[in-house]
């Protein structure tokens, strides 16, 4: 366990590695890195934090242990029966953390696979929370109560997705305004120290090759000042 401090959370980091055989060959390798945390003051908030970040890992090695490894173990065997090359499967599971301070942590988990096709696949989730009450963070709680941000945050992500066509014209698929609208998720962000940070998954608005698009938006843009430490419920 690798240890960082911060002002408001020290940061810690499990890790789990496992690599899966058959019939002499490598099937599966595994590797998962989550985050845990030590809040000295709040001891409550601490727990709560600790059991989602360690739920979600081991659902992701218990999926791959069990129905990733039994793909695995068919491709294997359809690949030995037709002479085919058996390319070893891959599950990995790692994190960032974007935001430790004024009370709130917020972070992202890359869950990725290679089942042996010409690229693997990375999805991506989020988790923000405040630390002085163990709640998680909602789009909505950052906002006024009332205030209608959807529209708001949709005209950003259009107008920052505008200037990037400019610069890459193929970084979007064509109908990109209709998609990201279509596709706008409220629970797909992150915070960090200047913004508010939008992302969709894969072909959710552009191509595999642009990955997965983040938008940063400022706070001043959203008419927000820096997130203060004050309780969010």
């Amino acid at each position: 366990m690798q240890i960082y401090t911060n002002n408001k959370a020290i940061l810690l980091r499990d890790e789990y590695q496992k690599t899966f055989d058959f019939m002499s060959t490598e099937l599966l390798k595994l590797h998962v890195s989550y985050l845990q945390i030590n809040l000295n003051y709040n001891l409550p908030a601490q727990i709560k934090i600790n059991k989602f970040y360690k739920r979600e890992a081991w659902k992701f090695i218990h999926y791959a242990a069990t129905e990733l490894r039994k793909t695995a173990i068919d491709s294997y065997l359809y690949a030995k029966k037709n002479s085919f090359p058996f390319f070893s499967y891959e599950a990995i599971m790692k994190y960032v953390v974007t935001l430790n301070a004024a009370c709130k942590l917020s972070s992202y988990t890359d869950r990725y696979e290679y089942t042996g096709g010409a690229h693997g696949n990375t999805l991506r989730s989020s988790s923000n929370w405040n630390l002085n009450t163990g709640a998680t963070i909602k789009l909505e709680n950052i906002f006024y109560n009332g205030e209608d941000f959807v529209p708001l945050i949709i005209d950003q992500l259009i107008q920052l997705a505008q200037e990037q066509v400019i610069q890459d014209p193929y970084l979007y698929f064509d109908d990109y305004k209709e998609l990201i609208v279509n596709n706008f998720k409220p629970d797909n962000f992150y915070l960090t120290p200047i913004g508010i940070t939008i992302f969709y998954q894969h072909y959710e608005i552009g191509p595999y090759s642009s990955g997965i698009i983040e938008f940063h938006i400022p706070y001043d843009n959203l008419g927000l000042s820096y997130p203060r430490c004050l309780p969010i419920i």
